[in-house]
């Protein structure tokens, strides 16, 4: 099983991009991650790991995700690898998210209410399915 659950802040604002071939959006961003423990007498250390989201996710991250702001990220390892213009192979490892959920408090401004800490979208989401599709109270199995 491939699975990573990381709880951290962004470092920097995201970056979209598109891809050449089908001119698909992908965000890439960097989440600061506190470890869990400290050796005594030693300040906690912070791993930074690079995530990486497709199509629909992307839209979010480009409309929702700033930097310092707080969030978990569920989603899997990948490696990838390439040879530069010098034949020298680099490789990467990276997180693809395929849910976000927001960890910070919510808050509003002025002239618009930012989306609070229950907030989440997941990346495999049906196509079809329709967002506005809330059961009935008397349609409840319970």
């Amino acid at each position: 099983m491939n699975k990573v659950i990381l709880l951290g802040r962004l470092t920097k604002e995201p970056e979209i991009r598109f891809t050449q071939t089908n001119n698909t959006m992908i965000a890439t961003f960097s989440l600061a991650v506190n470890r869990r423990f400290a050796k005594e007498g030693e300040e906690r250390q912070t791993d930074f790991f690079t995530i990486v989201t497709y199509p629909k996710l992307s839209e979010f991250v480009q409309k929702h995700l700033h930097k310092g702001l707080q969030i978990c990220v569920t989603g899997r390892l990948q490696n990838r690898s390439w040879e530069d213009e010098s034949g020298t192979k680099h490789y990467v490892t990276e997180v693809i998210a395929e849910e976000i959920y927001f960890a910070d408090t919510p808050r509003k401004t002025d002239n618009e209410s930012v989306l609070g800490a229950s907030t989440s979208v997941n990346s495999s989401k049906n196509e079809n399915q329709d967002d506005n599709s809330i059961l009935e109270g008397d349609d409840l199995p319970f």
